[in-house]
């Protein structure tokens, strides 16, 4: 089992992208709480360069509401990940957590549930790139 799902786009600028994954996001849900630029943090904090890569913080407030009712730590795997990153040919690859992979230790059946339900629609989101 793989702990992500991705794809790779060809014929979008790196800015497009993000926005793509932004929209096709909100579609299913789910609202974008956190963004970190990790080249530029990178850049600040220790001084190097990298290539560009932003992990979106994904999170939809119904599923998650549900998940932490039943699972009162289930926080510390939320909110969900995808990032969106430029690969060295020039595509920009975007990929998800798998949520049934990353929650697969949690034995709660509603936490199980909403794992499920979330790994679709992060499915669909990536798909529908």
């Amino acid at each position: 089992m793989s702990y992500y799902f991705s794809t790779v786009l060809k014929n979008k600028s790196f800015e497009q992208v993000i926005e793509s994954v932004k929209a096709e996001l909100a579609k299913e849900g789910f609202g974008v709480p956190s963004e970190v630029d990790m080249q530029k943090t990178f850049k600040m904090k220790l001084g190097v360069d990298f290539r560009k890569y932003h992990i979106l913080g994904a999170c939809n407030p119904e599923y998650a509401k549900k998940a932490v009712e039943s699972e009162k730590n289930i926080g510390v795997l939320l909110p969900c990940s995808v990032i969106v990153q430029e690969n060295d040919n020039g595509e920009v690859e975007v990929a998800a957590v798998d949520p049934l992979a990353s929650m697969m230790m949690v034995t709660n059946p509603t936490v199980q549930e909403v794992a499920t339900e979330i790994t679709r629609r992060l499915e669909r989101v990536i798909e529908n790139l």
